[in-house]
């Protein structure tokens, strides 16, 4: 687990400098480590890292450079690079921080350390950093926490991560933090009241399920609903092998409100939470839902099925049903649902949909705040009548050819028409390239973000 490396211990001083201030810095060290910085061409350049030899050669430090400002707008998490290059050990961080950035680098050190090796040896990361002065420790602990749940989640072959192994997992937490967890299974789905989310998984020999944790007695009511298709094989309209290989990710949604879960219920907000995650395998069988088929929702409203790859909306909108059902103070979904976001937005940003204007305000900035950056797209109202068939209420993949996310987005709006106020989160869930903090591999989403403008949207 993420940790901070003891505050009373002797620890080796990590000195941050700007471009600017990189010939000052040079001038405050001894003559030798002034040759030697001067030998290494050490500038302040943005990720350059030079270690500071003692009189006796050993290491007594190490210079990092933290480039321009407007270099450091290109990217986050800079300061944790230095800890791959730093020699076992514990440091501290010595420079002039603001708050936010001592926080950054606080938790990107800790992020920086995450290892999926479940499968294989690997080596955890050596050097180990003093929590900075003036920040929460046990609160970047337990983001951090929540980000390695989601990770370890998402990174989990579905061979190891259907449907009942989710339950599993979301049972732990529920342990953990005393929190209550009911499932719904196989055949009861249909006695019960979640048609879609059975048609979706029903072709699957791992029966699927509506999981459903609940925390707290007192507060605001948060309704969070992740997306678990553990594996998404297209169903009949199947996808193809480069498509289909990364979809054990199909349940970051899942992982990703798991992860937040756990920050919330670690950090004791004062609210009232509930989780739902429909988990699902989405496979080729003789019971498969067929294109053309038309299923009737939880919600009563009718769904034509015109691209059985569009399945996350349909399971999704089975339980959006059941939380509005409890008119929540606030209900957000989240789900890696359309490549038409990554196209719009790439995999390092988040779009998010919400009509309200002060919740949309408060997730920006607080995204921009903690690094887990967001960029609002619109509910476009004029759209609805894409997804609108001539033989069913709504269409699971209008043929329309524009606008995929937010046809998508307009689609699960439908099913939360009672709380007063939803936010749906399109996201990808996945880092494909390695960067400061985050190794190639799954990752959380807009987690962050959310956690940290909470207090604000729900008056906490």
């Amino acid at each position: 687990m993420p940790a901070f490396a003891d505050p009373h211990a002797a620890s080796t001083p990590l000195f941050l400098t700007d471009e600017a201030g990189a010939a000052a810095f040079i001038a405050t060290r001894p003559a030798a480590q002034q040759v030697w910085l001067k030998a290494a061409a050490f500038t302040g350049a943005l990720g350059q890292l030079v270690l500071l030899p003692g009189p006796d050669g050993a290491v007594e430090g190490a210079a990092f450079g933290r480039g321009a400002a407007k270099a450091r707008q290109r990217g986050r998490f800079h300061i944790a690079q230095a800890a791959a290059g730093l020699p076992e050990g514990d440091w501290h961080l010595e420079g002039d921080l603001t708050g936010p950035e001592s926080s950054e680098a606080a938790l990107g050190w800790l992020l920086s350390a995450y290892r999926f090796d479940r499968y294989k040896s690997a080596k955890g990361q050596k050097a180990r950093l003093k929590c900075p002065s003036g920040v929460d420790a046990t609160q970047v602990m337990a983001i951090a926490e929540g980000e390695y749940l989601t990770r370890d989640l998402i990174n989990t072959p579905a061979s190891d991560m259907g449907p009942e192994e989710l339950e599993t997992a979301a049972r732990r937490l529920a342990s953990r933090h005393h929190a209550t967890i009911r499932t719904v299974v196989g055949e009861h789905l249909l006695s019960e009241g979640f048609p879609m989310i059975h048609a979706v998984g029903r072709a699957s020999t791992r029966a699927p399920r509506l999981i459903e944790m609940r925390w707290g007695d007192a507060g605001p009511n948060l309704t969070l609903v992740g997306k678990g298709v553990c594996f998404d094989t297209g169903g009949l309209n199947i996808k193809t092998g480069g498509s289909m290989s990364l979809m054990k990710k199909d349940m970051g949604g899942a992982a990703t409100v798991l992860g937040l879960a756990h920050m919330i219920m670690a950090l004791g907000l004062k609210l009232r939470l509930r989780v739902l995650i429909p988990a699902v395998e989405n496979v080729i069988a003789g019971d498969a839902m067929r294109p053309k088929d038309i299923l009737t929702s939880r919600k009563g409203l009718t769904v034509e099925v015109n691209d059985t790859d569009a399945e996350g909306r349909l399971v999704l909108a089975d339980a959006l049903a059941l939380a509005d059902e409890e008119k929540p103070d606030l209900v957000i979904s989240m789900a890696t649902l359309t490549g038409a976001a990554r196209v719009a937005v790439g995999p390092d940003l988040v779009p998010f949909y919400s009509d309200d204007e002060g919740f949309a305000a408060a997730l920006t900035d607080a995204g921009v705040a903690v690094a887990d950056p967001v960029w609002r797209l619109p509910f476009w109202t004029p759209y609805e009548s894409v997804i609108e068939p001539d033989v069913a209420d709504l269409d699971n993949a209008p043929g329309f050819g524009f606008a995929g996310s937010i046809t998508a987005a307009l689609f699960l709006r439908r099913f939360v028409t009672h709380s007063p106020a939803y936010a749906h989160f399109d996201i990808y869930g996945w880092q494909p390239t390695a960067a400061p903090a985050r190794p190639k591999g799954g990752v959380g989403q807009g987690a962050r973000a959310l956690l940290a403008a909470l207090p604000k949207v729900l008056g906490l």
